[in-house]
């Protein structure tokens, strides 16, 4: 039978189960006013990390159903809200975390956009969506003398392409938690301290688990990007901890 000779019932059969789907780059632009730092890169990460198996087409393209959605963003929500390893996280969705989140009431959008933004989580090297230096401008307002002053301090550092520069998911939420700062009177100058504090705690990181992060073993690399993310996260938390005591000093 033609396609001109299907009847509109068989053509909706045919369509419904693409109506439930949704491809790789609609998952992304459904979450990223949730998840700021999501990008095609990361989700396809978490595929490799055997965590999401989405469907996929006869042509190889990926096709995520509602269940696929929610445990990405059951995900992302272990990651930026309680700092936990891939290797946790995958132990909490084998105890039916995502499904019982589904469940759960959802969460007023106007919580959600008041939550902070979190750090960038830590995945292995590889190579995602790049932002010109016009692109950053527009989507953080930043003053483009700003952007130049975080260069020359060395607080973000742009890839030259050519004439132009470009710049990542990690420096574009750089220069706009910057632009927050800055309204405070906080400017490049004065971030030096962060870049000096940031430098310390990679050495300090690379000289615990360098060893492993070099490993010809692939499995023993996979277990100390999950040590990394959770040392990141547990040294981050302490900063936190350490600026609330000193900060409750002030007002007491």
């Amino acid at each position: 039978m033609s396609d001109a000779a299907q009847s509109p019932a068989a053509e909706a059969g045919a369509e419904a189960p693409r109506a439930k789907a949704m491809t790789i780059g609609a998952v992304c632009k459904a979450l990223e006013q949730e998840f700021p730092d999501i990008s095609i890169s990361k989700i396809r990460y978490l595929e490799d990390q055997k965590l999401l198996a989405p469907k996929r087409t006869p042509g190889g393209y990926r096709l995520y159903g509602t269940g696929d959605v929610q445990r990405l963003r059951t995900i992302l929500r272990l990651q930026r809200d309680e700092f936990l390893p891939l290797r946790v996280i995958r132990q909490e969705l084998a105890s039916g975390r995502a499904e019982a989140e589904a469940a759960a009431p959802a969460e007023p959008e106007s919580d959600a956009a008041a939550r902070p933004r979190r750090r960038p989580t830590i995945t292995a090297p590889q190579s995602g969506p790049v932002y010109s230096l016009e692109d950053v401008i527009e989507e953080t307002r930043a003053d483009p003398k700003l952007i130049q002053e975080l260069e020359d301090f060395g607080v973000i550092k742009g890839q030259r392409r050519g004439s132009a520069l470009y710049y990542d998911d990690t420096e574009r939420e750089i220069v706009r938690a910057v632009v927050e700062l800055n309204r405070y009177g906080v400017g490049g100058r004065n971030l030096r301290v962060f870049r000096t504090s940031a430098d310390r705690e990679t050495a300090l990181l690379q000289q615990i688990l360098a060893p492993s992060l070099r490993s010809r073993n692939p499995e023993r690399r996979r277990e100390a990007v999950d040590a990394l993310e959770n040392l990141a996260a547990v040294t981050t938390h302490l900063k936190h901890l350490l600026l609330v005591r000193d900060l409750r000093k002030l007002v007491s």
